[in-house]
C-alpha cells in the first residue's frame, strides 16, 4: 500500500499523514507550498507539488500510489466560488485522476448534514451542497470508496468512543480530528468499509467497539 493524501497540511490531513507514517505506510502528500509543508509534515513524507484545481498536475503527483485520501476543504473566505471549486471541482479532478491511475480505494472526508439544503453551513456559499455533489460523483465513478462524514471537528483528542452510523442518520455531535484520521485509515483495511458512507461522532456514553464491528453495522 502507498497512500496519496490531498489536503495533507490541513488540520485533519496532517493527522491522517501522521497516522499513516506511524503504521509504516509510505505517503505522498499533495502540497502547493513545499516549504510550508516541510514545517508541518514528517520528514518521511514524500512531498509532491500540485493543486486539485489543476487537473493536469494530478496524474504525475499520484505516481505509484495505490490508495487516495482526500481531506481538502474550502477555507472561509469572501470568494463565493470557493466551496464549488475546492469541495466539488477539486474532488472531481482527484476522482478522475484516481480512475486513470487505477487507485484501489478512495477515501473522502466530507461532513454531516450534506443532504440538508437548509443547514446553516450552506450560508457559507453552499458548502454542504458542493460536498454532497462530490460524494455523488465518487459514488458514480466506479472506484472503491469510503465517504467519511464527521460531526463538528475538534483539534483536541479525547477518550470518547466513536459512534458510527449510515448516511443521513446523525445530525449533531462532534469528534476529534485524530479519530477522523483513524476512521479514514481503518477503512482501507476493513472490507466492510467499502462503498459506504459512514457518519461519525464521539460520545462519552457510547459503547467502545472495534472498527470492523463499527463498519459492519453500517448498511
Amino acid at each position: 500500500m502507498k497512500a496519496f493524501v490531498a489536503g495533507a497540511t490541513g488540520e485533519t490531513g496532517r493527522r491522517i499523514v501522521q497516522e499513516l507514517i506511524a503504521r509504516n505506510i509510505p505517503v505522498r502528500a499533495l502540497v502547493r507550498d513545499i516549504e510550508k509543508a516541510r514545517d508541518i509534515l514528517s520528514p518521511e513524507v514524500e512531498l509532491v507539488v500540485g493543486d486539485v484545481l489543476q487537473p493536469e498536475s494530478l496524474s504525475a503527483a499520484l505516481g505509484d500510489s495505490t490508495v487516495l485520501l482526500c481531506a481538502t476543504g474550502a477555507k472561509p473566505s469572501f470568494d463565493p466560488t470557493g466551496p464549488y471549486k475546492v469541495d466539488f471541482e477539486g474532488t472531481k479532478n482527484l476522482v478522475d485522476a484516481a480512475k486513470t491511475k487505477g487507485i484501489e480505494h478512495f477515501v473522502l472526508v466530507s461532513s454531516l448534514c450534506t443532504s440538508q439544503l437548509f443547514h446553516p453551513l450552506n450560508l457559507f456559499w453552499l458548502i454542504l451542497l458542493w460536498k454532497k455533489q462530490a460524494e455523488e460523483y465518487i459514488q458514480k465513478s466506479g472506484l472503491t470508496y469510503t465517504i467519511v462524514r464527521p460531526g463538528g471537528l475538534k483539534n483536541e483528542d479525547d477518550l470518547n468512543p466513536i459512534v458510527m452510523q449510515g448516511a443521513d442518520t446523525l445530525f449533531d455531535g462532534s469528534i476529534p480530528r485524530q479519530k477522523v484520521a483513524l476512521v479514514c485509515i481503518e477503512s482501507l483495511f476493513e472490507s466492510a468499509a467499502r462503498n459506504k458512507i459512514v457518519e461519525i461522532i464521539a460520545k462519552p456514553e457510547a459503547t467502545s467497539k472495534k472498527f470492523g464491528e463499527l463498519f459492519a453495522n453500517v448498511a
